[in-house]
């Protein structure tokens, strides 16, 4: 029991209840009972790390996630963010980030990670940073491949969220550990990670309920969807950063 992060998931597995959202989690027996791991997840939507985290639940893990600082300076997700335990990042200065999500995962936990750092408007995986494999490098554990498909469907980027019932299935798959050996170079783990997450996801897709009409924005180019496709995202994605970049003083 934890005073913060317990009755939080209780309250959020009411709200999926309420959603009506169905979630169907494979690869949970691959979460380790103890000791630490670098959990790297793919970027759908804003409720990622809250639907992701049911995967540990069996193997009675909590996972702390990694998320912008700016989360943490919001006057009611900050104290709750702080007190299940979840690490900020400054992408300005990372560094001390770093350190802590070390710290933590020598200490035996679990740290979630979204590798593309933003979320994936296109659906498809974007490239990683590889942040996280050397922080499983430098604390000598495993990373956990994880991806989930679906999520979208609720609440992502220029989309209104679907708070009320819409009984929307939400696939989690964590693939096996890939251990990171002291002496490989970080990059080859991470493209290795990123294949195995193209396949899980790959198969997620394939697995899931035909989407058709207004839900086509949900799904990539690639399969027949509306989505932008990487190219289109990445330009979208270039832009928004360029307009953040002026509004700074």
């Amino acid at each position: 029991m934890e005073p913060v992060y317990t009755p939080v998931i209780g309250f959020a597995r009411a709200l999926f209840a309420f959603q009506g959202l169905r979630f169907r989690i494979t690869g949970q027996e691959n979460v380790p009972r103890t000791g630490g791991a670098v959990m790297m997840i793919n970027h759908l939507s804003f409720f990622d790390f809250a639907y992701v985290g049911l995967a540990a639940i069996p193997s009675g893990r909590k996972v702390r996630f990694m998320a912008k600082e700016s989360v943490f300076r919001h006057p009611v997700g900050g104290p709750l963010m702080r007190g299940m335990g979840h690490i900020p990042v400054d992408r300005d200065a990372g560094a001390a980030s770093f350190r802590t999500a070390v710290q933590e995962l020598k200490a035996g936990e679990v740290v979630g990670v979204f590798p593309e750092a933003t979320i994936s408007r296109s659906f498809e995986l974007k490239e990683f940073k590889s942040g996280a494999v050397r922080m499983a490098k430098a604390a000598g554990v495993p990373i956990l491949p994880t991806v989930l498909w679906g999520s979208q469907r609720v609440w992502t980027k220029g989309e209104k969220p679907r708070f009320g019932r819409s009984n929307i299935p939400i696939s989690i798959a964590v693939g096996e550990p890939v251990e990171v050996p002291r002496g490989v170079d970080p990059e080859e783990v991470n493209r290795e990670v990123r294949e195995r997450m193209t396949a899980l996801l790959h198969a997620a897709q394939e697995s899931y309920p035909a989407l058709t009409g207004a839900d086509l924005k949900f799904l990539p180019a690639r399969l027949g969807g509306t989505a932008p496709t990487p190219e289109e995202a990445a330009a979208r994605d270039e832009a928004d950063a360029r307009g953040r970049g002026k509004a700074r003083p």
